[in-house]
């Protein structure tokens, strides 16, 4: 393996232990990435093809729901795992309608952090902050985290293809109930997560690739995911298809031919009670 250390790698990054982080940087086409996670990254590719294409639908995903949001009056948002900067940041997403949009993104990979952090530092009313999600009360009393944003009103919680990377012993539920209590009553959330109902077979084996990664990854069936977004009012169409949550009619035809068991994946957006 190339132990050689780029100039723009925190100097307390394990290059040598893939990131699920950079192996997304990775899918995406992103350059921010060491060999140790495009080894594991295309390892993943062997069991799942068309994660490039499923990684750029997720982000498709972002950017219809940030809209929606934006469009439904939410002016902040706290955007979990957000993962290294790539073009159609939330923050430009939601100020394409709302100028005065607030983001406060939060990863914990450093070399994400390191990066959001130089690009958006000199941007009013964004912030980044560096904490685990698992960890909400870490992320919420993060003096950034309040310095960008007011719980007291509504806010949308962001967490596109995090979820699936919180395994059962750190109860995702409970993680998401922690973050819809701290936020006040017509507060939003955003979900994506990868599912083993059409494929569990695959999804056993994609879960194997993971384990060799900083976080392991967790295919769940519909009724867990729906599970988790108790206390909110899902807009419609529900907890459905990723490719099927208000898809874009304008859009380029699907590379994958509409095919929702290839992809794999729920989205939701739900109202808070």
């Amino acid at each position: 393996m190339n132990n050689h250390r780029p100039a723009w790698a925190p100097s307390e990054v394990d290059i040598e232990k893939p990131s699920a982080a950079r192996m997304y940087d990775y899918f995406l086409g992103g350059s921010h990435n060491f060999e140790s996670n495009r080894e594991l990254a295309e390892k993943y590719i062997e069991v799942l093809p068309d994660m490039p294409v499923i990684a750029q639908a997720q982000r498709t995903v972002l950017h219809r729901a940030v809209r929606f949001l934006a469009t439904a009056g939410i002016d902040q948002f706290l955007d979990l795992g957000s993962g290294i900067p790539t073009a159609g940041a939330v923050h430009e997403v939601a100020r394409e309608i709302n100028p005065e949009a607030r983001v406060a993104y939060v990863d914990s990979d450093p070399v994400a952090f390191a990066h959001t952090t130089a690009m958006l530092d000199d941007l009013d009313g964004v912030g980044t902050v560096y904490s685990d999600l698992r960890d909400p009360d870490s992320v919420l009393t993060n003096p950034v985290t309040a310095e960008t944003l007011d719980l007291s009103r509504p806010v949308a919680v962001l967490m596109i293809a995090v979820l699936h990377f919180v395994p059962d012993q750190d109860d995702p539920a409970d993680v998401v109930t922690a973050y819809r209590a701290a936020t006040a009553p017509g507060s939003y959330l955003a979900i994506t997560h990868a599912t083993s109902d059409y494929r569990p077979e695959l999804a056993r084996r994609a879960e194997a690739v993971y384990t060799g990664a900083s976080h392991p990854i967790s295919y769940r069936g519909r009724e867990q995911i729906l599970a988790m977004l108790a206390g909110y009012e899902l807009v419609a169409p529900g907890l459905t298809d990723m490719i099927r949550w208000r898809p874009d009619p304008q859009a380029d035809p699907d590379p994958l031919g509409g095919d929702v068991t290839r992809y794999s994946g729920y989205a939701a957006v739900g109202r808070r009670y």
